[in-house]
């Protein structure tokens, strides 16, 4: 590998109400990444579940991406592909294959998803990456498992000894219906109701009331199976990122600053209002909370099983009390995004950020490539 430009295949999109954040994350992703190290592949998951072939150059432009590839006409753009094992010496390594016409395949060394919710950080990717014998950045199947679901996350971060709000699970194929009576008597009001499987706070709703409860359970259902009720924290929202598998380090922690009309860090503060948040990179801590931070959240990364990257997100309560609140294996990579800009703070520019996660993602393939697979 190290004697030619390796094939980095980019996957983005994905069938989950993360979909545009994604594509957004992926064009950054694809604008840092070294033209000099890399060969380049995007591939976009669209909202059928088709892997498209997409030319970088269409996809960097904004409103490209999945709308775009099916009016892409001649040439790989919109081609429907599948990642497949690649048949080599020892049946090493992965290929990109069009499952219709004569398109050729394209191997692949490392499989880079920047696809955030369901199919991307859930570890479906991940196995598909695991069959078809290819290096993937960031969490495996388990970490990206265990993450992607909060009340498995929060368990782990419980049984591990971490602190973490209080909360409550309800499933839709409950025999006891969600009472607002019984959640708000053991959390308290106000309190959150999410869905346990999905981020970029799509589904989320902070309720005062009875009479708020029942649409906050339907929306939350509508995106999962599983919800979580969770007390509100008064506290300030600190974010830390870490980096790396067999030695992660944590960066200087940010503070999300919620615009006073904004109750919560909702999808429309994140992405839809320019003045919804601000970040403050570092945060304005004390040195010892600052430390305090950057233990628990490797001590998070390593409870839940992560590998490669994470971001560790926090709430400081006003007497110096941390809790962890939750981890997102595929970060974002937009404009605004946290963990970048984090690790840029830190000392770490975003293509050097960029070279890190791969080069862990090669080392992590080679040596499960190593481990025995019969018995002698």
């Amino acid at each position: 590998m190290a004697s030619r430009k390796l094939r980095v295949a980019v996957i983005c999109g994905g069938k989950s109400a993360e979909h545009e954040v994604s594509l957004a994350s992926a064009r950054n992703v694809v604008r840092a990444l070294d033209p000099d190290r890399y060969e380049l592949r995007v591939i976009v998951l669209d909202r059928q579940g088709r892997l498209l072939a997409a030319g970088s150059p269409r996809f960097l432009e904004e409103g490209g991406g999945a709308g775009a590839l099916g009016a892409a006409g001649p040439g790989p753009d919109g081609q429907e592909v599948a990642l497949v094992g690649a048949a080599g010496a020892g049946g090493e390594g992965a290929s990109l294959v069009a499952l219709a016409g004569a398109g050729d395949s394209r191997p692949v060394d490392v499989v880079f998803p920047v696809m955030h919710g369901t199919d991307g950080e859930d570890g479906s990717i991940q196995g598909l990456a695991r069959l078809a014998n290819v290096a993937v950045v960031g969490a495996s199947v388990l970490g990206s498992a265990v993450n992607m679901d909060k009340e498995v996350m929060k368990r782990l971060l419980r049984e591990a000894g971490l602190p973490v709000p209080r909360f409550l699970v309800a499933e839709r194929w409950d025999r006891r219906p969600p009472d607002f009576e019984r959640v708000a008597g053991e959390l308290g009001c106000p309190l959150f109701v999410k869905p346990s499987n999905l981020g970029s706070s799509v589904g989320i709703s902070k309720i005062h009331g009875a009479d708020e409860f029942t649409a906050a359970v339907e929306l939350a259902f509508a995106y999962d199976t599983k919800l979580l009720f969770e007390e509100a924290v008064a506290g300030r929202e600190l974010e830390c990122a870490v980096l790396g598998t067999e030695d992660p380090r944590a960066s200087v922690p940010g503070e999300i600053l919620t615009a006073g009309h904004h109750e919560f860090y909702s999808y429309d503060a994140k992405y839809r209002d320019e003045r919804g948040a601000a970040l403050a990179i570092p945060a304005e801590l004390p040195p010892a909370t600052v430390e305090e931070v950057r233990r628990l959240a490797v001590r998070a990364f390593r409870a839940t099983c992560c590998e490669g990257m994470a971001r560790v997100d926090f709430f400081l309560r006003p007497g110096g009390e941390l809790l962890v609140n939750e981890l997102n294996t595929i970060p974002g990579f937009t404009d605004i995004s946290m963990y970048p800009k984090l690790w840029e703070a830190s000392g770490v520019p975003v293509r050097e950020l960029l070279d890190l996660l791969i080069e862990d993602a090669v080392r992590r393939f080679e040596r499960r490539r190593r481990l025995r697979t019969r018995v002698d």
